[in-house]
Parts: C-alpha cells; structure tokens; sequence
C-alpha cells in the first residue's frame, strides 16, 4: 500500500466528518495516512455501536473488493485526518500488479473477521471486567511500542471509546483501569497508555 500512495489521491477530514454513511455506495477504499477514524453501525433501535477505532496506516472500505454494493457501516473521522482515496477498479489494477498488496489485504480482513469473532465470543462468555483487560492487551500487542520492558501506546482512547468497543459502560473501564494501575500493571493519562507488565495483565484477564 505504501509504494501506491504517491499515485493516489489525498482527501482531508475534518473532525467528526462522515466518510462514508449506511446504505451509500460501496464504490472506494480508504488508506489512512494522518488522523483517527471510527467504524461503528447503526441498532435497529438508533444505538451507535463502535466495531473499530483505526489509526495511521490501516485500510477501511475494504469489503467493497469483495462484494459488498452498499456500505453496511459508517466511518468518521475522529479528528484532522488525511486518507488515500481510490475506487475499487484502481485498486483491483494495482492488486493486479502488486502480489504483495493482494497479501496484505487479505490478511487485513482476515485478522477483522477474527477479530469480530472473538468479540462476540468475548460478548457471550466472558464478564466486563475480562472484556476490558483482554482488550487492553491486544491494544498493546496490536499498536503498542516496546519501551525496555514495557509496552507504551500513544494516542490513547477515551474511557467511553474503550466502553463501546468492550459492550460495557464508561465507569466500568474508569474502575478497572484505576484497578491495573493501582497494582502497577499499566499507568495512562488522556494521552497514552504504559503497560507495565504485559504478561501480569495477561494473567489478570484469567483471574476467575
């Protein structure tokens, strides 16, 4: 995706812009170069439901290359950000000519499809308190930066960011995040989280 971006075009969002919108046409695929931005749906009831917070460097809109005609989900730009914008037949010609890009997308909806499963899983057997520190992990496996022996993750989410994503509520994730920091597992402010010891907050999410 990197050796494309310099024949792509750029599109700046402004903060709390719409991408893209339910029911639109599925005609583009999003390369995130800058920014923060949502992928969330709509209940049959009006509720927001957040399915991905994604950062510099990851793909959205993907499902148009498989099919889909219309987009089931939204995207919004969580602050300033700046995608690369191509239609799907540009971006099937460049698969055409880059094996690696083809690779590449594969496993980005691959690992979200997993990612979906083990969410609905967690929703089914799983408590809150577990949700949240099982997700805590795989944010700092996933977007983490290895500082010695600890973990640090910038651009760091909301309390209610985290409580979307986890089914639980905003004063949950506050209680259990003040919990792992009260036994120096992780400390976090607005801005970023520092986990501590990854295998002790492992080993918290088995704690029955």
């Amino acid at each position: 995706m990197e050796a494309a971006r310099p024949v792509l075009p750029h599109k700046t969002f402004k903060k709390g812009e719409y991408i893209y919108l339910p029911d639109e046409m599925a005609d583009k695929i999003f390369f995130l170069v800058e920014g923060r931005v949502k992928i969330g749906t709509y209940s049959d009831s009006g509720k927001e439901i957040t399915k991905a917070i994604l950062g510099k460097g990851e793909v959205f809109g993907e499902l148009a290359l498989v099919g889909e005609k219309n987009r089931r989900d939204f995207a919004v730009a969580m602050e300033d950000s700046i995608a690369c914008v191509c239609t799907v037949e540009e971006m099937r010609a460049l698969m055409k000519d880059h094996s690696a890009l083809s690779l590449f997308l594969m496993r980005i909806m691959g690992s979200r499809m997993l990612e979906m499963e083990q969410r609905l899983e967690a929703l089914v057997f799983k408590d809150s308190r577990t949700r949240i520190i099982e997700f805590l992990h795989q944010l700092g496996q996933k977007k983490g930066q290895r500082v010695g022996y600890e973990m640090l993750v910038r651009k760091f989410m909301t309390h209610q960011e985290i409580a979307n994503l986890t089914a639980t509520s905003r004063q949950t994730v506050t209680t259990v995040l003040n919990e792992l920091r009260n036994k120096n597992i992780l400390t976090f402010n607005r801005r970023r989280l520092l986990i501590r010891d990854m295998d002790a907050l492992a080993k918290e999410a088995r704690k029955p």
